[in-house]
């Protein structure tokens, strides 16, 4: 604590060694011994009482009407996410509201790069008419940054949580493909 009463400092959030993957674990025997992470289902429950859901629901501001008639793009990221999940079987470890922040950062980062192409990387200074960087740039590295960040969360989880090494594509390089299919115009 510090001496105006503040709470100052500590440990960072995700700092320190990351986790080991599940199949790493599994490739070395466990050297720790610990028990590795299973999901249990309660015994409590019926099996009657489950319902089985391909994938939530997506919310209607994912795909929100932009100011100038297009249509946000993070709907179509979201369900390539669940969908690439589903397939690695780790759709129920993470949260929706995790992938929902991916999607959003994803389609505003795109909409930031759509700017930056059509009016540039300078402005204009508002008083003084002189050339400034483009508001859209600084924009663009924030969104990327939360898209990054986001992104390596779900991925830490999928690592932690496959039983096997995954290295093949994954939503993050289609993100990279729907930007330059963008630029191209189809």
């Amino acid at each position: 604590m510090a001496k105006d009463g503040t709470v100052r400092g500590g440990a960072r959030t995700g700092a320190g060694r990351p986790k080991k993957a599940l199949s790493e674990k599994l490739a070395s025997g466990n050297p720790g011994g610990r028990k590795l992470g299973v999901l249990d289902i309660p015994d409590s429950m019926d099996v009657a009482d489950l319902e089985g859901v391909d994938m939530p629901p997506v919310k209607d501001y994912l795909s929100a009407k932009q100011r100038d008639g297009t249509e946000l793009c993070a709907a179509d990221v979201f369900r390539s996410t669940w969908t690439w999940l589903k397939k690695l079987g780790c759709e129920r470890m993470v949260n929706p509201q995790l992938i929902e922040h991916y999607a959003m950062s994803v389609a505003r980062w795109l909409q930031c790069e759509q700017a930056i192409t059509e009016y540039g990387f300078l402005g204009k200074h508002p008083t003084t008419g002189t050339p400034i960087q483009s508001p859209y740039v600084s924009m663009s590295q924030s969104f990327m940054k939360q898209t990054n960040v986001a992104w390596m969360q779900i991925f830490q989880i999928v690592k932690e949580n496959c039983t096997e090494d995954y290295s093949g594509p994954n939503p993050e390089t289609d993100m990279m493909e729907r930007l330059l299919r963008a630029r191209k115009g189809t």
